[in-house]
């Protein structure tokens, strides 16, 4: 394509670093740095160079700036089968953040499907290395015993958990406090005058699953309620967690589920009954996933902060690359309940 140079005349063929310098007036080696090390630069230095750079509509060659720079400019997002206690709807708004603000400072994502607890999965990670030169790794659905996080270290490779269940002591991560929005359901819960409150997570030992529980059972004693037999365990599944809730709904007042597809399950048991949701049995969820808002009754839900999940885990990292050094950093953020019609309605009974 004929581009115009500078001057007025015009150029054929692609344009080159050289032409951006002189539109931008200033050497080549600025416009290298505004590409690769803007923190380099002036303010207005900076701006002048990318005004140039998308005034002609400057591409670097990836392949040629990763030989000189020994960066990609990428970061490797292993996408697993749907996280527990993330629904792909929900997580998309992690992805979205995480790709925006690391496009903002500088960097692609690069996703590619990692099934989680595999053997093989660090040499996945070996062949990204490899075959992409990538520059760091955002780790997520991270466990106890989970081998990336060492696998990673060992090699000197840059990169940030979304969780805080593997290597606490010596990587970056970023995660949400799932204990306190729990705690925050019970409480609500309580104003409202329950006193029986059941808990309907998933099975024991999974990090996420358990943290939540931890929540509902640690405010359940603050307010001197009983919490014996009332923990039920289901998988992440409506049909499972129907029938799971089913035994202990008429015992109890409300519910606490640790994701919305549990609480839709209790829906349906209560509905099975000849009961309502809301009414009969005040229901809160996890995750606010769309649904929630959707459902009828519309569904209490504790929202979880994914978009500044995602912004926090570039910053991060950007940082961790820049500094590999530096001192492990850790950011816990914290949930917020929204109320919905599913535990505001009158308690039964009074």
């Amino acid at each position: 394509m004929a581009r115009t140079t500078p001057a007025g005349g015009r150029k054929d063929g692609p344009v080159t670093l050289a032409l951006v310098a002189q539109r931008a007036g200033v050497s080549a080696q600025t416009v290298s740095n505004a590409l690769n090390s803007p923190d380099l630069l002036a303010p207005r230095t900076l701006k002048r160079v990318r005004e140039a750079i998308s005034d002609l509509d400057y591409r670097p060659h990836q392949a040629a700036r990763s030989l000189r720079t020994r960066s990609s400019r990428l970061i490797g997002y292993g996408v697993h089968p749907t996280p527990t206690g993330l629904s792909t709807p929900v997580l998309d708004h992690f992805l979205h953040a995480l790709s925006d603000s690391a496009d903002k400072a500088g960097y692609r994502i690069l996703l590619f499907a990692a099934p989680t607890g595999t053997a093989n999965e660090a040499e996945r990670y070996g062949e990204l290395l490899r075959e992409h030169s990538l520059d760091a790794f955002v780790l997520s659905s991270t466990f106890r015993g989970d081998r990336r996080p060492g696998w990673l270290q060992k090699r000197g490779v840059p990169f940030v958990a979304f969780g805080r269940w593997s290597a606490r002591d010596t990587a970056d991560w970023v995660d949400v406090d799932g204990a306190h929005g729990t705690a925050a359901a019970v409480d609500h819960l309580v104003a409202a005058g329950h006193r029986k409150i059941a808990f309907l997570g998933w099975p024991r030992g999974s990090s996420v699953g358990d943290d939540r529980a931890r929540g509902w059972r640690e405010a359940m004693r603050r307010h001197s309620l009983p919490v014996r037999e009332l923990r039920v365990q289901s998988l992440d599944d409506v049909d499972a967690a129907r029938d799971a809730i089913a035994p202990v709904l008429p015992g109890v007042t409300a519910v606490v589920a640790a994701s919305d597809t549990l609480a839709l399950g209790c829906y349906r048991a209560l509905r099975d009954s000849g009961r309502v949701p809301g009414q009969d049995v005040a229901v809160v969820g996890f995750d606010d996933s769309p649904a929630a808002g959707l459902l009828s009754p519309s569904l209490s839900s504790v929202h979880q902060p994914l978009e500044e999940v995602g912004r926090a885990c570039t910053r991060l990292l950007v940082s961790r690359i820049q500094n590999p050094e530096a001192a492990p950093e850790r950011v816990l953020l914290t949930p917020e309940l929204v109320v919905r019609e599913s535990s505001t309605a009158p308690l039964p009974g009074r």
